[in-house]
Formats: structure tokens, sequence, C-alpha cells
């Protein structure tokens, strides 16, 4: 199964875990605390994990659309930071 990958540089990884997760959780099941995430979509898993300086995207499944959906959501959230998602497949 091939994985990709994302180490976004932030200080607020665990508060955009939660919101992740959160909005998600209104249609699709997601487990998470306020360290680790797991978004389980029809296409494939997102799992997230908060560390102190990153949020750690990892995705399985239909890379290219979970790698935009997971991406375009954190950003949109997160518009304050500008962050930036780059993926590493592996």
């Amino acid at each position: 199964m091939t994985i990709s990958t994302a180490t976004v540089p932030t200080t607020k990884s665990s508060a955009y875990l939660q919101q992740l997760c959160k909005h998600f959780g209104h249609k699709i099941p997601v487990e998470f605390t306020p360290d680790r995430g797991r978004i389980t979509f029809e296409m494939g898993v997102a799992e997230l994990e908060a560390a102190e300086d990153a949020l750690i995207l990892r995705v399985t499944g239909d890379l290219d659309r979970m790698e935009a959906v997971i991406a375009s959501h954190l950003e949109r959230f997160a518009f304050r930071e500008e962050l930036k998602v780059v993926w590493i497949r592996a």
C-alpha cells in the first residue's frame, strides 16, 4: 500500500488536528485525541499526529484525492499562518 506523508511546521498542530477531525466527523467516521486522529473516507484514510512543532499527516487510498482534500481543508483552516502542505509518497 502506498502512503503519502506531509510534515507541516506549526505550533498549533493539536488545534488543527482537532478542527479537521471535528469538521469531517459530521459526515464520516473519525477518531481523535488531542495528539492523534484518524479520518476514514470512502476513498482512503487520513492519520494525523500532533507533534510539538508540526502536524504530521499520512494518507492512504486514492492518494491524489486524499492529498487534495486534507491539504485544502488544512490550508483553509490555517489561513492566518499560510501553511503549505508538501506531500512525499513512499
